[in-house]
């Protein structure tokens, strides 16, 4: 019995970080597509990585905002088209899962464009809905 218990906390430790790479890359592989999507001036496709409720939460420089659609309408405004958008960069600094089913993600995104570069910080929430990996909760500066 005393050779079982360290062995069964092993696999343990071992499926929760398979785990936690696999929910890693899968999150990965969606901002790398809304890398491209916002880069080639598509919006819609960007959103994709959000979560298309009334219950998302967006918190930026003026308060917080709810809703897929409210968040998608403000983008338009802000960003009317292709040139304004530019092309988009993530940094990710930090992965951390906060359970199985949601993790903390904290980076650095790039804006460059024709005239200038924006840049700034990003802290996302991503929930795991529906087997899919989505934004619940964005704060961006």
């Amino acid at each position: 019995m005393k050779i079982s218990l360290p062995l069964f906390f092993f696999f343990i430790l071992a499926s929760c970080s398979s785990n936690f790479e696999r929910d890693k890359d899968e999150i990965k592989k969606t901002m790398d597509k809304q890398v491209k999507c916002w880069s080639n001036g598509d919006l819609d496709g960007y959103m994709d990585g959000y979560w298309k409720s009334d219950s998302l939460r967006f918190l930026g420089r003026k308060g917080l905002r709810k809703g897929w659609q409210t968040t998608l309408n403000n983008y338009k405004k802000a960003y009317p088209d292709k040139s304004a958008m530019g092309k988009l960069i993530f940094n990710n600094i930090s992965f951390e899962p906060l359970n199985n089913k949601q993790m903390f993600v904290v980076g650095e995104w790039i804006l460059e464009r024709e005239n200038d570069t924006l840049s700034g910080y990003y802290s996302l929430i991503w929930e795991k809905i529906d087997g899919q990996w989505e934004i619940i909760f964005d704060h961006t500066n």
